[in-house]
């Protein structure tokens, strides 16, 4: 059903229901460079930025994790190794095309047997109530249209004493840094998409993107107003990178 209401989309101002598909097309179009892209945006950071998700967020052997906006399967790789052959690992994103990238490189890597894939709306989660112990997303919230509702989805699939972690660029902390960040992702950010991927667009507006995306605080607040409590983030590379925490008591 159309609606009136608007969100952003990078910069511009768009309908809701427009945002999804305009997201889609984006990673349409980055999905075959995406990884080669992360490793020259972040100087391969983004690699240890997960790891320090995974090592946070705490799976166990027999834990069934959910990996949202999993994409090309960095997390889920190193999750399903934490939960073990009796363990599951549900990678999920809205976009076909990262998927078959998620796939591709989770069965090269030798993790697919305690993986399953599925395609859907980080927003309508298709799992019952209280049906995993860990909940991650990477990079993935701020293309969501309505943010308060995929955490409301994360807090509803959570078990009790389940966690959630998201791991999202936020705001910078030092005036220095934060002109440098600004020179680097407005100036030579597209310039890179452009170069590698073919795609100057795509990447003007994931650099948007992150500007449009709630600060730490903010970010918290919404955590605690979708029920998780305990919520807590931990800043990285001067809040660059932020990573949330919550759990469901």
């Amino acid at each position: 059903m159309s609606s009136d209401r608007e969100t952003h989309f990078g910069y511009q101002r768009v309908r809701e229901e427009e945002k999804a598909t305009r997201v889609r097309g984006v990673f349409d179009s980055v999905a075959g460079r995406y990884d080669l892209m992360n490793d020259l945006m972040s100087l391969g950071m983004h690699r240890v930025w997960k790891r320090i998700a995974t090592f946070i967020a705490g799976a166990r052997p027999g834990d069934r994790v959910l990996d949202l906006a999993g994409g090309s399967g960095d997390l889920t790789r190193l999750l399903s190794r934490d939960v073990g052959p009796d363990g599951e690992v549900v990678i999920l994103d809205i976009n076909r095309s990262m998927l078959e990238v998620g796939r591709d490189r989770l069965i090269d890597a030798g993790a697919i047997d305690n993986v399953r894939f599925v395609q859907a709306d980080a927003e309508c989660l298709p799992f019952p109530d209280r049906s995993f112990n860990v909940i991650t997303m990477a990079f993935g919230l701020r293309n969501v249209t309505r943010k308060e509702r995929a955490l409301a989805e994360m807090y509803r699939v959570l078990k009790p004493g389940g966690t959630a972690h998201v791991l999202e660029f936020s705001q910078v902390s030092s005036p220095a840094l934060s002109k440098l960040y600004d020179l680097y992702s407005f100036r030579l950010l597209p310039k890179l998409g452009a170069l590698i991927a073919k795609d100057e667009a795509s990447y003007r507006y994931l650099a948007e993107s992150i500007r449009m995306h709630p600060g730490q605080e903010a970010l918290a607040d919404m955590m605690r107003e979708a029920g998780l409590e305990r919520c807590r983030y931990l800043n990285l590379l001067g809040g660059v990178v932020a990573l949330h925490s919550g759990m469901r008591l």
